[in-house]
């Protein structure tokens, strides 16, 4: 039986525990998936006192998937190696009494980016999923920005991308000229951005659910590019979190439409 749960703060929004929910309904496997508020001064003991509990997993979500890497030497992580380069984590499956840290993330942006062009590419901001996007674009996308609020991200960053060439800017950066944009920071941080936005973005991608739709996602939208929001990404990452978590194979696309009802439903 799966016992899991996402962990973060604040955790009260998460529709993480829905969409497994119904995912576990449709797989016919038994399981429980909870939402757990935790912080990081709080995370290594959690950590501790989960290797003893029956837990098969975790998903994290803010704060958590940077600050895992802060507790990797005193318990037992094995870190799988494109989630270390990009210190980036929002997926842990204990496995023979230790915890097997990775990304789903960066494979469900890799999903959510096929087909589309992206040899120009902007990421504005630096934290755990914009590093998750900067790893899913690495060697598909000729030339990644990143706008950032402060610079003392930017060694961490330059870090990650071994194939496509990154740059540096700071979040006033026109995003004119870019196939494909991407916000991944808290909300509001972009509104002024979306006030001066006069053109069309081919793609844009938010990250966010909460507030939905954020003013930036509702101005590109308004000026007719495509958009992907945070349900698109919420759903793709817990496709692989589930295949983890049950140990199952299942067809995708069937999944995708069956959890994207379930996430769009509780945006109304």
């Amino acid at each position: 039986m799966i016992k899991a749960a996402v962990l973060g703060s604040p955790i009260s929004h998460s529709l993480s525990p829905a969409l497994h929910k119904r995912a576990y309904e449709l797989l016919g496997v038994a399981g429980s998936y909870g939402a757990i508020d935790l912080i990081p001064d709080l995370a290594g003991d959690f950590f501790s006192r989960a290797l003893e509990e029956d837990w098969t997993g975790f998903s994290l979500t803010m704060p958590l998937k940077e600050t895992i890497f802060d507790l990797a030497s005193e318990l037992s992580f094995e870190i799988e190696p494109i989630a270390a380069r990009m210190r980036s984590a929002n997926t842990l499956l204990l496995q023979n009494g230790r915890y097997l840290a990775s990304s789903t993330d960066r494979t469900g942006f890799m999903r959510l980016f096929e087909g589309v062009t992206k040899d120009r590419v902007a990421i504005i901001g630096g934290g755990g999923t914009a590093r998750a996007a900067l790893g899913a674009l690495d060697g598909s996308a000729l030339e990644i920005d990143v706008l950032l609020r402060s610079s003392h991200r930017r060694d961490a960053l330059s870090r990650i991308a071994q194939r496509s060439a990154v740059n540096f800017f700071g979040m006033d950066h026109s995003l004119r000229g870019y196939d494909l944009v991407i916000a991944t920071v808290p909300s509001g941080v972009t509104d002024s951005i979306a006030a001066n936005l006069d053109f069309q973005i081919p793609c844009f991608c938010e990250v966010l659910y909460k507030p939905f739709p954020t003013p930036l996602l509702a101005k590109a939208r308004s000026l007719g590019g495509r958009t992907l929001d945070g349900i698109d990404l919420l759903v793709e990452q817990a496709m692989d979190q589930v295949a983890i978590f049950s140990g199952q194979t299942f067809e995708f696309g069937a999944m995708r439409s069956a959890l994207q009802a379930v996430g769009r439903e509780h945006l109304r």
